[in-house]
């Protein structure tokens, strides 16, 4: 079964420096019909302004996955990590038992668009810990590509929960097939361009919500698409 999450149905909020579209309910926003999938709680798709961004705050208990798309975003924590983050990089923080940290666009002159994502952790009050890898375009072209798992298994980041998630680009015309086994569920993300996902066409800012056991074809329908397609246990 396949539910298509459009992304002009999804939560907005805009505070001048921040645009942001909540695929779950979120902040403000609350839809008790969206409250996550599975151990997915959040998918936030972010545009920050020039030289603005979310002071430090803190978090507990949620695997927190950055993925830039466009510009650049420095992270900074209390467990004395810093970093640049830019597309094609993945990044994992676990909250744990608790962490401080600040989001900042890293540019002067040009704003930052990524995604913030959520996970529910398999357990609660482990340690912070913080990663972060480059995957190139080649690495994800035509393949789906693991940047995240519970084992961190090929290169991919560690993320304290049954969950592998792949990163996905498309040219028109590439298609993708991936066997959703029994008692799994999933959801694709789309981060830029157009595909269809088992015929159903998907656009940038779609989600699909996938359960079932199903066979999922995947096809490019734009010269570049990109996807990010969680599969998780059933929560």
């Amino acid at each position: 079964m396949i539910t298509i999450r459009s992304a002009s149905a999804r939560g907005h909020a805009n505070f001048g420096w921040l645009d942001s579209r909540h695929t779950f309910s979120f902040g403000n926003y609350y839809d008790p019909a969206h409250m996550g999938f599975g151990n997915l709680r959040v998918i936030n798709e972010d545009n920050v302004a020039p030289g603005q961004g979310f002071p430090t705050h803190s978090h507990r208990d949620m695997e927190i996955i950055s993925y830039v798309i466009d510009g650049a975003l420095e992270h900074k924590d209390s467990i004395g990590n810093g970093s640049i983050i830019r597309p094609g990089d993945v990044q994992r923080m676990s909250a744990g038992s608790g962490i401080s940290h600040s989001e900042y666009n890293a540019a002067q002159d040009s704003p930052v668009h990524f995604l913030q994502i959520w996970v529910l952790p398999e357990k609660q009050g482990i340690e912070p810990g913080y990663e972060q890898i480059y995957i190139s375009p080649e690495e994800k072209q035509g393949k789906l590509r693991l940047v995240g798992s519970q084992d961190g298994r090929d290169g991919s980041v560690t993320i304290h929960q049954n969950i592998n998630l792949y990163a996905t680009q498309l040219t028109l015309g590439d298609q993708i097939d991936h066997k959703l086994e029994a008692h799994r569920l999933a959801w694709l993300q789309v981060v830029q361009g157009s595909l269809t996902l088992n015929g159903q066409a998907l656009g940038q800012g779609d989600g699909a919500a996938i359960a079932d056991g199903e066979n999922l074809s995947i096809q490019g329908t734009s010269g570049n698409a990109e996807f990010l397609l969680f599969d998780m246990a059933d929560a």
